[in-house]
Protein backbone atom coordinates (compact mmCIF):
# COMPACT_ATOMS: atom_id res chain seq x y z
CA UNK A 1 0.00 0.00 0.00
CA UNK A 2 1.12 3.21 -1.16
CA UNK A 3 2.65 5.82 2.01
CA UNK A 4 0.16 9.21 2.33
CA UNK A 5 2.73 11.59 2.68
CA UNK A 6 0.70 14.83 2.46
CA UNK A 7 -2.97 14.96 3.23
CA UNK A 8 -5.44 17.79 4.64
CA UNK A 9 -8.98 16.80 6.61
CA UNK A 10 -11.77 19.45 6.46
CA UNK A 11 -9.01 22.14 5.21
CA UNK A 12 -11.15 24.95 4.83
CA UNK A 13 -10.24 29.24 4.39
CA UNK A 14 -12.72 32.01 4.92
CA UNK A 15 -11.58 35.85 4.24
CA UNK A 16 -14.44 37.27 6.09
CA UNK A 17 -17.75 35.65 4.17
CA UNK A 18 -15.30 34.93 1.13
CA UNK A 19 -14.80 30.90 1.61
CA UNK A 20 -11.88 30.65 -0.50
CA UNK A 21 -10.88 27.13 0.23
CA UNK A 22 -14.15 24.65 1.75
CA UNK A 23 -13.28 21.43 3.39
CA UNK A 24 -11.05 19.82 1.47
CA UNK A 25 -10.06 16.37 1.51
CA UNK A 26 -6.76 15.58 -0.10
CA UNK A 27 -4.17 13.20 -0.61
CA UNK A 28 -0.59 12.95 -2.16
CA UNK A 29 0.89 10.04 -2.02
CA UNK A 30 4.78 9.26 -2.09
CA UNK A 31 6.15 9.48 -5.26
CA UNK A 32 3.38 10.77 -6.59
CA UNK A 33 3.29 13.05 -10.10
CA UNK A 34 -0.02 14.90 -9.53
CA UNK A 35 -1.42 18.31 -10.86
CA UNK A 36 -3.76 20.73 -9.32
CA UNK A 37 -6.05 23.01 -11.79
CA UNK A 38 -8.89 24.88 -12.18
CA UNK A 39 -10.50 27.85 -13.36
CA UNK A 40 -9.74 31.35 -11.95
CA UNK A 41 -10.45 32.28 -8.55
CA UNK A 42 -10.83 28.33 -7.94
CA UNK A 43 -8.69 28.73 -4.89
CA UNK A 44 -5.73 26.84 -5.56
CA UNK A 45 -3.12 29.49 -4.36
CA UNK A 46 -4.70 29.60 -0.97
CA UNK A 47 -4.93 25.85 -0.94
CA UNK A 48 -1.07 26.15 -1.16
CA UNK A 49 -0.68 28.63 1.15
CA UNK A 50 -2.44 26.73 3.59
CA UNK A 51 -0.17 23.53 2.41
CA UNK A 52 2.83 25.37 2.94
CA UNK A 53 2.00 27.80 6.41
CA UNK A 54 1.52 30.68 4.68
CA UNK A 55 -1.84 30.97 5.90
CA UNK A 56 -3.69 29.49 9.21
CA UNK A 57 -7.00 27.63 8.14
CA UNK A 58 -10.22 28.94 9.72
CA UNK A 59 -10.76 24.81 9.78
CA UNK A 60 -9.62 21.52 9.05
CA UNK A 61 -5.93 20.01 9.18
CA UNK A 62 -2.87 19.50 7.62
CA UNK A 63 -1.12 16.16 8.04
CA UNK A 64 2.46 15.33 6.89
CA UNK A 65 3.36 11.56 6.70
CA UNK A 66 0.74 11.04 9.35
CA UNK A 67 2.08 14.19 11.75
CA UNK A 68 -0.85 17.03 12.46
CA UNK A 69 1.94 20.28 11.17
CA UNK A 70 -1.47 22.28 11.01
CA UNK A 71 -0.01 24.44 13.62
CA UNK A 72 3.42 24.22 12.60
CA UNK A 73 4.89 27.93 10.92
CA UNK A 74 6.17 27.88 7.50
CA UNK A 75 9.56 27.84 8.04
CA UNK A 76 9.56 24.62 10.34
CA UNK A 77 7.04 22.53 7.32
CA UNK A 78 10.26 23.17 5.07
CA UNK A 79 12.51 22.07 7.61
CA UNK A 80 9.69 18.56 7.73
CA UNK A 81 9.68 18.26 4.29
CA UNK A 82 7.98 20.91 2.03
CA UNK A 83 9.50 22.86 -0.72
CA UNK A 84 7.69 25.25 -2.41
CA UNK A 85 8.79 27.07 -5.94
CA UNK A 86 6.41 30.52 -6.74
CA UNK A 87 4.93 31.75 -9.42
CA UNK A 88 7.60 34.43 -10.07
CA UNK A 89 11.29 33.44 -8.73
CA UNK A 90 12.43 34.67 -5.55
CA UNK A 91 16.43 34.07 -6.08
CA UNK A 92 19.16 36.53 -4.90
CA UNK A 93 19.87 37.93 -8.68
CA UNK A 94 23.46 39.37 -7.37
CA UNK A 95 24.61 36.26 -6.51
CA UNK A 96 25.97 33.20 -8.74
CA UNK A 97 24.06 30.41 -9.79
CA UNK A 98 26.39 28.42 -7.59
CA UNK A 99 26.05 30.84 -4.67
CA UNK A 100 22.27 30.49 -4.58
CA UNK A 101 21.96 27.06 -4.25
CA UNK A 102 24.73 26.73 -1.70
CA UNK A 103 22.37 29.31 0.51
CA UNK A 104 19.67 26.25 0.04
CA UNK A 105 21.92 23.35 0.94
CA UNK A 106 23.93 25.20 3.94
CA UNK A 107 20.66 25.99 4.93
CA UNK A 108 19.07 22.24 4.94
CA UNK A 109 22.52 20.95 6.46
CA UNK A 110 22.73 23.22 9.46
CA UNK A 111 25.81 24.56 8.10
CA UNK A 112 24.68 28.17 7.24
CA UNK A 113 26.05 30.03 10.44
CA UNK A 114 30.24 28.82 9.37
CA UNK A 115 29.48 30.05 5.59
CA UNK A 116 31.57 33.77 5.30
CA UNK A 117 30.83 34.11 2.20
CA UNK A 118 27.48 33.06 0.45
CA UNK A 119 29.18 29.84 -1.16
CA UNK A 120 31.62 29.20 1.70
CA UNK A 121 34.33 26.91 2.28
CA UNK A 122 32.54 24.00 3.38
CA UNK A 123 33.92 21.84 0.29
CA UNK A 124 30.69 19.69 0.74
CA UNK A 125 28.36 22.22 0.32
CA UNK A 126 29.73 23.14 -2.44
CA UNK A 127 30.22 19.65 -4.21
CA UNK A 128 26.22 18.79 -2.99
CA UNK A 129 25.64 22.09 -5.08
CA UNK A 130 27.64 21.71 -8.21
CA UNK A 131 26.15 17.48 -8.47
CA UNK A 132 22.61 19.17 -8.52
CA UNK A 133 23.36 22.26 -10.90
CA UNK A 134 24.95 19.19 -12.90
CA UNK A 135 22.17 17.23 -12.92
CA UNK A 136 19.38 19.95 -13.78
CA UNK A 137 22.23 20.89 -16.72
CA UNK A 138 23.39 23.85 -14.90
CA UNK A 139 26.55 23.60 -14.28
CA UNK A 140 28.25 25.59 -16.94
CA UNK A 141 26.07 28.47 -15.45
CA UNK A 142 27.20 28.28 -11.80
CA UNK A 143 29.59 31.02 -11.84
CA UNK A 144 27.26 33.55 -13.54
CA UNK A 145 25.04 35.91 -11.69
CA UNK A 146 21.49 34.71 -11.81
CA UNK A 147 20.41 38.27 -13.06
CA UNK A 148 22.59 37.51 -16.44
CA UNK A 149 20.30 33.88 -17.09
CA UNK A 150 17.54 34.00 -19.14
CA UNK A 151 14.13 33.54 -17.34
CA UNK A 152 13.97 29.59 -18.24
CA UNK A 153 17.05 28.77 -16.91
CA UNK A 154 16.40 31.19 -13.63
CA UNK A 155 13.35 29.08 -13.02
CA UNK A 156 15.42 25.65 -13.09
CA UNK A 157 18.14 27.82 -10.65
CA UNK A 158 14.85 27.58 -8.45
CA UNK A 159 14.06 23.89 -8.96
CA UNK A 160 17.95 23.25 -7.81
CA UNK A 161 17.42 25.29 -4.48
CA UNK A 162 14.26 23.27 -3.68
CA UNK A 163 15.57 20.31 -4.29
CA UNK A 164 19.03 21.66 -2.05
CA UNK A 165 16.26 21.06 0.90
CA UNK A 166 15.68 17.33 -0.06
CA UNK A 167 11.89 17.74 0.31
CA UNK A 168 9.55 14.64 0.82
CA UNK A 169 7.00 16.92 -0.68
CA UNK A 170 7.28 19.49 -3.43
CA UNK A 171 4.61 21.65 -4.58
CA UNK A 172 5.33 23.71 -7.70
CA UNK A 173 3.17 26.63 -8.86
CA UNK A 174 3.56 27.53 -12.42
CA UNK A 175 7.09 26.46 -13.03
CA UNK A 176 6.94 27.20 -16.85
CA UNK A 177 4.96 30.66 -16.03
CA UNK A 178 6.83 32.96 -17.56
CA UNK A 179 9.03 30.74 -19.73
CA UNK A 180 8.98 31.07 -23.72
CA UNK A 181 6.82 28.49 -25.08
CA UNK A 182 10.52 27.57 -27.03
CA UNK A 183 11.94 26.72 -23.63
CA UNK A 184 9.46 25.45 -21.97
CA UNK A 185 10.42 21.70 -22.57
CA UNK A 186 13.65 22.47 -20.72
CA UNK A 187 11.69 23.23 -17.13
CA UNK A 188 9.73 19.83 -17.98
CA UNK A 189 12.31 17.70 -18.56
CA UNK A 190 13.93 19.09 -15.83
CA UNK A 191 10.92 17.87 -13.72
CA UNK A 192 10.45 14.67 -15.32
CA UNK A 193 13.96 14.25 -13.76
CA UNK A 194 13.22 14.75 -10.27
CA UNK A 195 13.92 12.05 -7.21
CA UNK A 196 11.28 9.49 -7.75
CA UNK A 197 10.47 9.23 -3.99
CA UNK A 198 9.85 13.00 -4.01
CA UNK A 199 5.68 13.43 -4.28
CA UNK A 200 5.49 16.38 -6.94
CA UNK A 201 2.05 18.81 -6.58
CA UNK A 202 2.03 21.01 -9.71
CA UNK A 203 -0.27 23.96 -10.13
CA UNK A 204 -0.69 24.52 -13.95
CA UNK A 205 -3.32 26.34 -16.22
CA UNK A 206 -1.11 24.78 -19.37
CA UNK A 207 -2.70 21.58 -20.03
CA UNK A 208 -0.47 19.91 -22.14
CA UNK A 209 2.47 20.75 -19.39
CA UNK A 210 -0.01 18.76 -17.15
CA UNK A 211 -0.78 15.97 -19.85
CA UNK A 212 2.38 15.29 -20.10
CA UNK A 213 3.51 15.52 -16.10
CA UNK A 214 0.65 14.15 -14.00
CA UNK A 215 -0.50 10.71 -13.46
CA UNK A 216 -3.50 12.15 -11.23
CA UNK A 217 -5.29 15.42 -11.54
CA UNK A 218 -7.38 17.37 -9.20
CA UNK A 219 -9.98 20.04 -10.55
CA UNK A 220 -10.89 22.83 -8.14
CA UNK A 221 -13.84 25.13 -8.78
CA UNK A 222 -14.68 27.52 -6.30
CA UNK A 223 -12.59 26.68 -3.53
CA UNK A 224 -13.78 23.01 -3.12
CA UNK A 225 -12.70 19.50 -4.98
CA UNK A 226 -14.32 19.30 -8.19
CA UNK A 227 -13.20 15.97 -9.98
CA UNK A 228 -10.23 13.91 -9.14
CA UNK A 229 -8.90 11.37 -11.61
CA UNK A 230 -6.45 9.93 -14.43
CA UNK A 231 -5.27 12.34 -17.01
CA UNK A 232 -7.72 10.80 -18.92
CA UNK A 233 -10.86 10.28 -16.64
CA UNK A 234 -10.27 14.09 -16.43
CA UNK A 235 -9.58 14.70 -19.92
CA UNK A 236 -12.87 13.03 -20.60
CA UNK A 237 -15.35 14.39 -18.16
CA UNK A 238 -17.93 16.24 -19.75
CA UNK A 239 -18.60 18.84 -16.41
CA UNK A 240 -14.73 19.39 -16.27
CA UNK A 241 -14.43 19.89 -19.92
CA UNK A 242 -17.60 22.61 -19.46
CA UNK A 243 -16.40 24.46 -16.53
CA UNK A 244 -11.95 24.29 -17.19
CA UNK A 245 -11.13 22.62 -20.34
CA UNK A 246 -12.95 25.08 -22.81
CA UNK A 247 -15.66 25.07 -25.18
CA UNK A 248 -14.37 22.55 -27.19
CA UNK A 249 -12.94 20.39 -24.76
CA UNK A 250 -9.57 20.65 -25.93
CA UNK A 251 -6.49 21.41 -24.17
CA UNK A 252 -4.86 24.90 -24.10
CA UNK A 253 -2.01 27.01 -22.95
CA UNK A 254 -4.46 29.70 -22.58
CA UNK A 255 -6.18 28.44 -19.77
CA UNK A 256 -6.63 30.44 -16.58
CA UNK A 257 -4.36 31.58 -14.57
CA UNK A 258 -3.60 30.23 -10.96
CA UNK A 259 -6.34 31.56 -8.57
Amino acid sequence: MTEVRLETRALSRYFGALMAVQGVDFKLDAGARHALIGPNGAGKTTFINLLTGVLPPTDGHVLLGGRDITDKAQAERVKLGIARTFQINRLFRGLSVLENVCISVAERAGAAGSMLYPAGRRTDVIDESMHLLQTLKLADDAGHRVSELPYGRQRLVELAITIGLKPEVLLLDEPAAGVPSAESHIILDAIERLPEHIAVLIIEHDMDVVFRFAKRVTVMVGGAVFAEGTPREIETNPEVRAVYLGQAGQRSDQGPKNA
